[in-house]
């Protein structure tokens, strides 16, 4: 396995012209059976930069949920700009943290076993911090290995970055209780009080701002009043977390020498560098391009990430069924979970069956001239969930594939 460098911006924008871009991607992977996940590497490129340049010099540490591709996560970290990284659970930290130096563990985690391994490690200590938001985190670990049969223990406090909206309520993910400046620094007294323990980082990620697309896909009222909606929740959060976040990390910075103020992430990039109390952005969406990220109006993510599965069948003339397919994404169930048909152009989903199990029938105008053996590439919605249905990558450039990243699950990971 060679790292792909992503260090040299990409030229040229060969996804702007799809008529061009899918079909050859079929051609540099026709050697390989289907279902195939390929990764254009002038996309990745693309992505990896532009995100820098949204991001206005605030460095951004790489959530790798959104990629779950060791190879891809080392060789982003290698351009100049990004630093660190945001992992989801504490067995993929430490797995990750025999090569990197810095993990951040995004959630708060009661893997006994993991904790075991970080708390006897010198070097896993050192590397590997933990995300708490209740001294009942703490209590846990102590009694899984003692803060005197331990190293110490470093962990990021996790404030909760919602918006408490006095009609619509709590907006954004429910999360940490801490939500207050008073319980921010009440609870960073309590852990620099407690042995074994190092506080050294705080994060607030504003989920609703940035996972709410401000220019939401489709035409008519529906679409027109949720894109209104959204914007103004996205301005109104913005302001309100701008004001409490800066003064949480201040009351914290008064009990704890923070090492690290962390926000997010790929559809917030600019408004969280403009919060000077963050010193670095997580995001990772934004490398692969799933099409959650097309209905934001700052930016547009290159698809650099996506799947072909071959037609296998012909129900009518006028349809034609697709072997797989049912990959869909997480969250709140609906058609914007399921992958997006990218080429070839004037394909549709059967309503009734929509993505199936293990068969996908296809319909509208470009069925019809599909015949058996064909390809159609589609879109994951999510960046990293891709990875879990592959266990490689086909690294395309210049037409030709040039090499094979395993995904997590290729190297016999299987996080959560």
């Amino acid at each position: 396995m060679t790292l792909p460098d992503l260090r040299v911006p990409a030229t040229g924008a060969p996804w702007l012209r799809p008529e061009s871009y899918w079909p050859a991607l079929t051609e540099a992977t026709s050697h390989l059976d289907t279902p195939v996940a390929a990764l254009h590497l002038g996309a990745l490129r693309h992505n990896t930069h532009d995100m820098l340049r949204r991001a206005g010099g605030t460095p951004i540490r790489v959530a790798s949920k959104s990629i779950r591709v060791r190879g891809v996560l080392e060789a982003i970290l290698a351009v100049p700009g990004y630093q660190g990284v945001l992992a989801y659970t504490l067995a993929e930290a430490l797995w990750l943290a025999e090569s990197l130096d810095d993990v951040v563990v995004g959630y708060p985690s009661v893997d006994r076993g993991a904790i075991g391994v970080l708390g006897r490690s010198a070097l896993l200590a050192s590397r590997v911090t933990l995300m708490v938001d209740s001294l009942a985190q703490l209590d846990l670990i102590d009694t899984v290995i003692p803060p005197h049969r331990r190293e110490t223990i470093r962990l990021c406090i996790e404030l909760d970055a919602g918006w408490k909206n006095p009609v619509l309520g709590h907006l954004g993910v429910l999360r940490s209780p801490v939500h207050t400046i008073q319980e921010a620094r009440d609870f960073a007294a309590a852990i620099v009080a407690r042995p074994g323990f190092a506080l050294v980082g705080l994060m607030a990620y504003e989920s609703q701002v940035a996972g709410l697309g401000d220019r939401p896909a489709g035409r008519g009222p529906r679409a027109l009043s949720t894109g209104i909606v959204n914007r103004w929740v996205r301005r109104h959060s913005i302001a309100e977390l701008g004001v409490r976040r800066a003064a949480a990390v201040a009351a914290v910075r008064e009990v704890a020498p923070l090492e690290f103020v962390n926000g997010g992430g790929t559809g917030s990039l600019e408004s969280t560098h403009a919060d000077a109390s963050v010193t670095d952005i997580a995001a990772g969406s934004g490398f692969f391009g799933g099409h959650l990220f097309d209905n934001y109006s700052a930016f547009t993510p290159a698809p650099a990430a996506a799947f072909a599965l071959s037609v296998v069948r012909k129900p009518s003339s006028v349809t034609a069924t697709l072997l797989g397919g049912g990959w869909v994404a997480s969250g709140p169930p609906g058609a914007d979970r399921m992958p997006a048909l990218a080429w070839p152009p004037g394909l549709a989903v059967v309503p009734r069956e929509a993505s199936g199990e293990v068969q996908t029938p296809l319909a509208g105008p470009g069925a019809a001239a599909l015949d058996v053996g064909d390809r159609v590439w589609l879109r994951h919605t999510k960046s990293g969930e891709l990875s879990e249905h592959v266990t490689e990558f086909a690294v395309v450039d210049d037409g030709r594939v040039v090499d094979m990243l395993p995904t997590y699950r290729g190297e016999g990971k299987a996080f959560l």
